[in-house]
């Protein structure tokens, strides 16, 4: 694995932490909008990564993971699923947008939850981007060692 891969490593776990905390701000939006149906209310979104994966090259001491035959090429996000767990009804009769018999449904977004995913996307995309400035300061002082 080159150094030069470090940046296509870096570059898709900060596109996945975007795609994370673009979910988690439309959770948040979210979070009290209220329905009188279970069908047409907002229920929690999450992204789901998965690791990809190339093949080591033939060659000895090319890569770290050659006993395993695989080489990690970053993180892609497979696709974005809505939570399932219950939605909350609430018996407010008074609401305008209450059913005939008085409930409204709000979504299944815990806000708190959201904050916390928000701060550790946060931290995940600044950790990856200080990769990338360590790989570059080091791509950097290789070019100097001729000198």
């Amino acid at each position: 694995m080159s150094l030069a891969n470090v940046f296509n490593i870096a570059g898709s776990g900060m596109s996945a932490q975007n795609t994370r905390l673009n979910t988690v701000a439309s959770n948040i939006a979210n979070a009290e909008t209220v329905s009188s149906s279970i069908d047409q209310t907002y229920r929690a979104r999450h992204p789901v990564f998965a690791t990809t994966f190339e093949q080591a090259q033939n060659g000895a001491g090319q890569s770290l993971f050659e006993d395993q035959g695989q080489a990690g090429r970053g993180v892609q996000v497979t696709g974005i699923v809505e939570d399932q767990s219950d939605l909350q009804a609430r018996y407010e009769p008074n609401h305008p947008a209450a059913n005939k018999d008085g409930y409204v449904y709000y979504p299944n977004v815990n806000v708190v939850q959201e904050m916390a995913d928000m701060i550790s996307a946060s931290r995940s995309f600044q950790t990856n981007a200080e990769l990338m400035n360590t790989a570059k300061t080091m791509m950097q002082k290789v070019l100097t060692l001729g000198q």
